[in-house]
């Protein structure tokens, strides 16, 4: 009995250290699925907190009193610069016009009036029938009618502008959203905003990046300024349109030593939204052979990462690695792997060091 108890405790203590094969009970050797290391350029990468903004953005304002009437648009539509959106009552409006017409209509007739008078007068005291005091009359009576002709056109041109504030156009063209007061409110100056119009395409993302980081890009990329951007949604996946970065602010923030960057992404299909908080991936174009491994084949203990690797008589040995940053996946190996070598990329729950398995290929990672 105790020579029982004695056999098993040495099994159970060869399965925990990983003895060599021989200690392994007889059976078919574990399959696993192995892939094998690969050198391939990857580019280099820096990620920054950006926020989408957009390129042009107008808040919609009533600048006279009215009610409002009938808005001209969808929720989320596409408007074009000048577009009517908003009407305010005219009525009230156009009788302030038709007053200051009739205004100016008096104020130059009296003016026609006067300038008659101040001929007849002149002609008089040519003459000798009229006193030069009149003739200085009428020529002041002349100049008042003209300035009341004068005050008369401001008022009928102020009259005019007050109604042409009763259409509400939208200066730019883009997506408006959507309404912040229903038709048949009572809206003025104070009323706010009236709806928001926003040209998403393109769009600016704007991110800052201290000066560490701005001295790492630089030295990193070589002064080359090959680099180009991309956008990671919320969701993890990357935006299909590459940005250019076109702007870099000409200060950098003394509370947060960051510097401003601004990148331009085309945004045809409204995917970026102003507002929205994304991550800004800058990289350069090309990059430095490496070798890489897919992201599954890592295991980490107390020690570090570490995978399974399968030589060419199909015996598995444990192999420490040194990690760079990896992404998209894959694993970037600094130190501890060479290129073709057969890592476990599935199985490694089934297998120990020193073992012998029956590794099956898989296929390559995405480039």
């Amino acid at each position: 009995m105790a020579s029982w108890y004695f056999s098993f405790v040495l099994f159970a203590f060869a399965m925990l250290t990983g003895l060599p094969a021989e200690a392994q009970p007889a059976g078919p050797p574990p399959a696993v699925l192995v892939q094998p290391a690969e050198l391939r350029s990857m580019t280099k990468q820096f990620e920054f907190v950006g926020r989408a903004e957009a390129l042009e953005k107008v808040d919609l304002r009533a600048r006279v009193q009215g009610f409002l009437g009938p808005r001209l648009f969808k929720d989320g539509d596409q408007v074009r610069e000048g577009q009517l959106v908003f009407t305010i009552e005219k009525e009230p409006f156009e009788a302030v016009v038709d007053q200051r017409k009739a205004q100016l209509a008096a104020a130059q007739a009296t003016l026609a009036n006067a300038d008659q008078q101040l001929a007849r007068t002149a002609e008089l005291t040519r003459k000798g029938n009229a006193p030069v005091a009149q003739l200085d009359q009428r020529t002041a009576e002349e100049g008042q009618a003209k300035a009341a002709v004068m005050e008369a056109e401001a008022n009928l041109r102020d009259a005019q502008i007050q109604l042409s504030y009763t259409e509400i156009k939208s200066p730019i063209s883009g997506r408006i959203g959507r309404p912040a007061v229903s038709p048949g409110n009572l809206v003025g100056p104070d009323t706010g905003v009236l709806a928001t119009v926003v040209q998403e395409d393109p769009m600016q993302v704007l991110f800052s990046v201290t000066q560490r980081e701005m001295l790492e890009a630089r030295r990193e990329s070589g002064g080359n300024g090959k680099v180009r951007a991309r956008v990671r949604l919320a969701d993890g996946s990357l935006y299909d349109e590459q940005g250019r970065i076109d702007f870099l602010d000409v200060q950098v923030n003394p509370r947060t030593d960051g510097q401003t960057v601004r990148a331009m992404f085309p945004n045809p299909d409204g995917i970026l939204t102003n507002g929205q908080t994304v991550r800004v991936i800058i990289e350069e174009k090309g990059g430095d052979k490496v070798v890489v491994i897919p992201q599954s084949a890592v295991a980490i203990d107390q020690t570090g990462p570490y995978v399974f690797v399968v030589a060419s008589d199909d015996k598995v040995e444990l192999r420490r690695l040194r990690l760079g940053a990896g992404r998209e996946g894959l694993a970037v190996v600094e130190d501890g792997l060479k290129p073709d070598e057969r890592v476990v990329i599935q199985g490694q729950q089934r297998i120990r060091a020193g073992m012998i398995v029956a590794p099956q290929l898989a296929a390559s990672p995405a480039g």
